[in-house]
C-alpha cells in the first residue's frame, strides 16, 4: 500500500508498511511538505492532521483540568469516596471503592478521547478500543481465561516451592458469590481504565509523533510505537510506587506486564485480549487467592493466604508480582501472545 496522503488529510489513515502488523500514522515531515505550507498552520498541522505534540498537550490538559473540576465536584457535594477497612492492621479495599476511582477515571479518559478523535478527524476505535464485534469479544474472552491461568500458574509455583500457604477459606455460599460478583465488576473497570489510560491514546499519538521525528525510516512505525511502549512502561511501574506494600522488583515487573500488553496492541490493534488479561489476573489475585495485588490487600476474598520466605522469592507485602518467579510467567504469556494472536491490521479510520 502507498505511505503517501495528501498535505492534512484530516482522515489519513494508519498505514502499515510492508512487512509489518499495523503502526499509527506517521508526522511526514518532509521538504515538500515543509515547501508547501508556511506560517501557523505549519506549525499545527502536519501531514497527518494535527501534530502529535499538540494532541498530546491538549489530552493531557483536558483530562488534569477534568479530574480536578471533578474533584471539586465531589469535594463541593460532599462525596467521599469509599475508603478501605482495616482488618489484622492491614487496610483493604472495596470493590464499591475500586469501582469509584476507576469509574470516574474511564469516564473522563473516554470523553477526552472521544473529543479528540473529533478534533483530530479520526475513529474513535483506532486509540485501542474499538467496537466489540465478535472477533473482538473472542479476544477479550480470550485475554480473560490467560490472564486467570497465567496467575494460577504464578499462585501454585509459590505454593509449590513453599513460599505461598493457603489458610482456608475466608468466604463461603452467598457471600463468596456476591463478593466474587462486585470484585468482578471493579476489575473489568480496572482493566479498561488501566489500559486505556497509557495504552490508549497516549500510546498511539506519541507512537506517531515520534515516527514522524525519524523521517524516511522504513521502520520508524515500529520504532515509534516501541519507544512510544518503553516510555509508558516506566510510567505504569512508577504510578505503582506509593501502593502501601510495594516492593523495587514489583514495580520493575509492572513496567515489564505493560510491556507485554503492548505486544498484544501491536499484534492487534486493540486492547482487548490486554483488557481481559488485566482484569482477570487481578480479580484472581485480590479475590480468589487472597493475595497482595501490587501491594495492596482486598476485602472479601475466597481463600486467605500468606507469603513465607524471603520476598525476592515469595514476593513478600507486594503479592505475587513480587516475586522472581513472575518473569517466567511474563515471558510465557509474551509467547502464547505471538503464537496465538494473529497480526492484524491497525482498525480502519473510515467507517
Amino acid at each position: 500500500m502507498s505511505d503517501h496522503h495528501h498535505p492534512h488529510d484530516g482522515n489519513a489513515e494508519p498505514i502499515p508498511l510492508e512487512g509489518e502488523t499495523w503502526a499509527p500514522p506517521a508526522e511526514d515531515d518532509n521538504a515538500a511538505t515543509a515547501s508547501a505550507n508556511s506560517g501557523l498552520r505549519y506549525v499545527f498541522l502536519g501531514k497527518d492532521g494535527l501534530r502529535a505534540g499538540w494532541s498530546l498537550l491538549i489530552f493531557l490538559a483536558l483530562v488534569v483540568g477534568c479530574a480536578m473540576l471533578s474533584f471539586f465536584t465531589l469535594r463541593t457535594l460532599h462525596i467521599k469516596p469509599p475508603v478501605g477497612e482495616k482488618v489484622n492492621g492491614v487496610i483493604e479495599g472495596l470493590p464499591s471503592g475500586t469501582l469509584f476511582s476507576h469509574g470516574i477515571m474511564l469516564v473522563i479518559l473516554l470523553a477526552i478521547s472521544l473529543l479528540m478523535s473529533v478534533i483530530e478527524r479520526r475513529r474513535f476505535g483506532v486509540y485501542g478500543l474499538d467496537a466489540l464485534t465478535g472477533h473482538r469479544i473472542k479476544q477479550f474472552v480470550v485475554g480473560l481465561f490467560w490472564g486467570l491461568v497465567m496467575l494460577s500458574l504464578l499462585v501454585f509455583t509459590l505454593k509449590a516451592t513453599g513460599f505461598l500457604v493457603f489458610d482456608g477459606f475466608a468466604l463461603s455460599g452467598s457471600a463468596a458469590f456476591l463478593y466474587g460478583l462486585k470484585w468482578a465488576g471493579a476489575f473489568l473497570l480496572v482493566g479498561l481504565a488501566e489500559e486505556y489510560m497509557l495504552r490508549g491514546y497516549l500510546q498511539f499519538t506519541l507512537s506517531r509523533g515520534i515516527a514522524g521525528i525519524l523521517g524516511d525510516s522504513a521502520h520508524r512505525k515500529a520504532i515509534g510505537f516501541w519507544i512510544a511502549a518503553l516510555f509508558f512502561a516506566f510510567i505504569f511501574g512508577l504510578g505503582h510506587k506509593n501502593n502501601p506494600g510495594e516492593s523495587p522488583l514489583g514495580l520493575i515487573m509492572a513496567g515489564m506486564v505493560s510491556l507485554v500488553f503492548c505486544l498484544s496492541l501491536w499484534r492487534t490493534g486493540s486492547l482487548w485480549w490486554a483488557v481481559g488479561w488485566h482484569a482477570a489476573w487481578d480479580w484472581a489475585e485480590s479475590y480468589l487467592y487472597g493475595v497482595a495485588d501490587s501491594g495492596t490487600m482486598s476485602k472479601g476474598h475466597l481463600i486467605n493466604s500468606h507469603a513465607v520466605g524471603a520476598p525476592l522469592m515469595s514476593g513478600g507485602t507486594t503479592g505475587p508480582e513480587g516475586s522472581i518467579f513472575v518473569i517466567p510467567i511474563l515471558i510465557l504469556t509474551a509467547l502464547i501472545i505471538v503464537f496465538t494472536l494473529r497480526p492484524e491490521s491497525w482498525p480502519s479510520n473510515q467507517e
